[in-house]
């Protein structure tokens, strides 16, 4: 019987270590699946956040042109309107210099 009793105890002690090294096999294979898992979803976020400042650079360009447009425009008017008003002086000026031409 001593001799069964050692059989049972070196297979259940076999069977312990290969049911240890099945879980340390296990363990190894979730980490590298969640290693992975992690990587593929680092890659996502790194894209999403490269997607998002591409579109909020061109929303700011957009705004810049806009905004520069604007600005000429305004410039623009104000320059016609010093063109309009330096053309009205001109008659003065003329007049002016007719008349002290004639004085002197």
């Amino acid at each position: 019987m001593a001799l069964e009793e050692i059989k049972k105890v070196t297979e259940t002690e076999q069977a312990a270590q290969s049911r240890k090294a099945e879980a340390a096999a296990e363990a190894k294979r979730l980490v590298a699946q969640a290693r992975r898992d992690g990587e593929a979803a680092l890659a996502q976020a790194r894209q999403e956040a490269e997607a998002q400042a591409a579109a909020m650079m061109a929303q700011a360009e957009e705004e810049a042109a806009a905004h520069t447009a604007q600005v000429l425009e305004e410039k623009r008017a104000q320059c016609r309107e010093m063109e309009a008003a330096a053309e009205k002086r001109l008659d003065e000026a003329a007049d002016l210099i007719v008349r002290r031409v004639v004085q002197s």
